[in-house]
Order: C-alpha cells, then structure tokens, then sequence
C-alpha cells in the first residue's frame, strides 16, 4: 500500500526538521520547500495528499500560494501554520479554502490529529470523484444514470432517435427523468448547437399559454404594450420541449397541429407568417390513448407527436439501478455541501431497495440530499432516511401474497428466496460476505442456496 505523501512548505529549517522527524516517524513520507515559488513547483511535477504551509514565508506569502493552490487543484488539502499572533491570517485562509490551521508553538499530538484529520478529508474527496468518474463512464448516458436492462433499452433508443429529425414523445411517471432524455436527444441531435426551450404546458391559462408559444404583436390584448417572441420564435434551429402535453387546452391543440403540419405560425394579432424551423419533443404522465378516446386530445395531433415514443420505467420496475443512483447523489450532494459523506451503509441500501418509490427518481434523489444534509458522519445510515423509507406503508409482500397463477407453493418460496438473496447481493455491492450478513445466514449457506437458485453476482452486475 501507498504512502500518504505531504509536502511541508517553511522556511525555517528548525521547523522543517522536528516536522519531517514526526509525520516519517508515524509512516508518512515527505518532501520539503524553503519558499512559496518552490513548493508550487513541487506541487506542479508531485501528486501530493496534503501540504503544510506556513502563512510567514519569504518571496511570494503563504495567502498567496494558497490561493494559487486552490485554483489550480481545489480538492487539494492544505493546512496552514501560523503564529499566535497572526491567528487573523490564519482564519483569512482559511476563507480562501484551508481545511485547518495549526498556531504555533504547536504540540505533536494536535500536528498529528489534524494531519490524519486531513488525509481522511483527501480520502473521501478522491473516492466521491472516482466513484462518479466510473459511473459516468459506465453506467451513465449524459446526466441519466443505469446499468438495468430497461434503461439499457432506453439509452439504445435515444442513441438512434436523436439524429433523426422526427418528433418525439417520451413516457413515463412523475419524477422518471424525462426531461433529462429530452435534453439528451437535443444534445446528441443535429440541432445539438441550437436552443433547447421547454413549454410548461400545464403551469398557465389557455391565453397565456398561447401567447407564449406564438408571440403576440403590440395592441394584440390588453396588457400588450410592445411585441414580443414567443417560444417557438426563441427556439428556432433546435429543439422545444412541451412537458406534460396532454395538458394543453384542445384550442391550443388546433394551433399547435398546424405548427407542426405547415412549419409556421403567426404571432396574436398579427398578420406575418413566421417559419418554424423547430424539432418538438413532447412528454407525458398521462394516458394520451385514452385522452384521445375520451374527446380530451386530438387524435391527429397524438399521431403527429407519436412518431417515435420512448417509455422510462419507473423505478420500482429497475431496483438495480438504485445503488448507482443512490451513490451518484451521495457523492453530488456531500461535495456541495462539504460533507465526509463516503458511502451508504448496507441496511439504509437495503431500505432504499425495498421501497417502492412513488415519486421514482426525483423522490429518491431528495430523500438523499436530505441525508445528507443532516448527516454529521462519514456514513449514510438508516435514521437519516425519510419516515416514509424507514416505515413504509403496509402493504402485501411477496412473503404474504399468494403465488401467481400456474405456480406451485414450492416455486413461489423458491421465488421469494431469489428476491431476498438478489437484494441482499445488491445492498452490498455484490460481497457475498455482507449479503450473507444481510440475510443472518451463514456465507456457506448462502453459497449453497445461490448454487441451488442458479444465482450468478456476474450475471447480476453489481458495482
């Protein structure tokens, strides 16, 4: 294993030396600079874990290599060494990003403390990084994040719609994340360089909303005091995004048909043709069929928008992907709000497995931040979760449901035990050993029960 390496910037040799003496002493390794210009050298060809920086330094001041520092790396840990008298300082730099200040004369035990204070610092920041590195490389297609097989699908299909010049509609519950795989068919389209402007369909009275899309000229209504684009006007060469479709008034529906059939539109109250060189992506909750059968939505305006359809699953129907998911926000939301938040420990990932997320993504991405936020450990663990996760709702479990039609007593327990033994082997990554902990049992037992149900962690493909 590696040596924490740290970088002692003084100029005082005295000091220089009891330093190098003490942190190589308890297994450190170090590399020493005289000088402000020397240390930013060091720093510039060496992969350093801290840097001790005395504030009183010759040539170019302490403050100012700090901040040089941390313009240049600022995940890089640096504690600070000052005199009593220029405690100001030190606070000052610690403003600038310091993790910690060290007052002289100082004692052993507190150089020591808050020199492994700042490698754990170091650890986490380098750890929350990979992990996002390696989920962004593997597992995530711009800001959509899975490794399950729907969302394989899903990433597949945007992938071959987004070059194409059709229009879109995307499906899926609340909170799915379909506004993210519209962004993401806009990005990866021909029209990637133009805007991308989104409708509220449903946040605004028919009037208004219509004023928005279309324009409107001065003297169109009352109110009107000058002219004004419209979104469709602002979004010309790229794509628009009408988030919940099926809410528009059938009015609106009428005009927004045309758009689409004729390429243009006029603004209220005018009388100019204006083109409309847009591609539409429209998304939904809603039965859009079944608004059609209903009278609700226009069945040839459906037919327009449904030229290619992408459904997101909800995230009950993907429990894969909620480790990755979890983690990825973990790591999100610890750095911006300057937590020694690493991980999230195996019973908390076994409740966030368990529950069926209602509000899909968006609910679980909330639920964490809010651990977040609240957490004053380097773990995430159960009592940080919501109520609603830690006490969910009654409900039948697979345990109390009676087996599907055409299966037997034996292969609904058969069943159930795969389910267990899946999530278990979720929640811990894939250790057997932790899983087997989940479950109470013993890991032989669980070997003999995985071999017996044909249970494969490579086949499961847990990271």
């Amino acid at each position: 294993m590696s040596r924490n390496r740290i970088l002692i910037v003084d100029d005082e040799e005295v000091l220089q030396d009891v330093l190098t003496d003490l942190l190589q002493k308890e297994g450190f390794d170090t590399v020493s600079a005289r000088t402000g210009e020397e240390g930013l050298e060091i720093l510039e060809r060496e992969e350093l874990d801290l840097v001790l920086l005395d504030l009183m330094l010759p040539g170019i001041s302490g403050q100012d290599v700090l901040k040089r520092i941390r313009a240049e790396d600022p995940d890089q840990v640096v504690v600070v060494i000052t005199a009593f008298s220029s405690i100001e300082g030190a606070i000052e730099a610690m403003r600038e990003g310091a993790f910690h200040y060290i007052p002289k004369p100082f004692k052993n035990e507190e150089v020591l403390l808050t020199v492994r204070q700042g490698l754990k610092q170091r650890k986490l920041t380098v750890e929350n990084r990979r992990l996002r590195e390696e989920l962004k490389q593997r597992y995530a297609f711009d800001n959509i994040i899975g490794k399950s097989k729907p969302m394989r699908k899903v990433f597949e299909l945007i992938q071959l719609a987004a070059p194409a010049k059709s229009n879109i509609l995307v499906l899926g519950e609340s909170g799915t994340g379909k506004e993210l795989v519209a962004k993401s068919i806009h990005h990866h389209s021909r029209r990637a360089k133009g805007p991308f402007v989104t409708v509220n369909s449903g946040s605004m009275p028919p009037d208004l909303l219509e004023s928005n899309l279309f324009g409107h000229v001065k003297g169109a209504f009352t109110g009107a005091v000058s002219s004004k684009k419209g979104l469709f006007e602002m979004a010309n060469g790229g794509s628009i995004f009408f988030d919940e479709i099926g809410n528009i008034p059938l009015d609106t529906q009428a005009k927004l048909l045309r758009v689409i059939q004729e390429r243009e539109f006029m603004r209220l109250g005018g009388v100019d043709v204006l083109k409309a060189d847009v591609r539409i992506i429209a998304a939904t909750n809603a039965d859009l069929e079944g608004a059609v059968h209903n009278g609700d939505f226009r069945e040839d305006l459906f037919y327009r928008l449904n030229v290619i359809t992408i459904e997101l699953p909800p995230l009950r129907q993907r429990p894969e992907d909620i480790p990755l998911l979890a983690r990825s926000f973990l790591g999100t939301y610890a750095e911006e709000n300057e937590k020694e938040l690493a991980d999230i420990s195996l019973e908390a990932m076994e409740l966030l497995l368990d529950y069926q997320w209602p509000g899909n993504v968006r609910e679980l991405e909330n639920a964490i931040e809010r651990a977040v936020v609240l957490s004053q450990d380097s773990v995430l663990d159960v009592d940080l979760l919501p109520p609603s996760v830690r006490q969910p709702s009654s409900a039948p479990t697979p345990a109390t449901s009676l087996p599907s039609n055409g299966m037997s007593f034996k292969e609904a327990i058969g069943a159930y035990e795969r389910q267990l033994i899946v999530k278990a082997l979720q929640a811990s990554g894939g250790v057997q050993k932790k899983a087997a902990e989940i479950l109470k049992v013993k890991p032989t037992t669980l070997h003999e029960m995985m071999k017996r149900l044909n249970i494969s962690v490579d086949a499961l493909v847990i990271h």
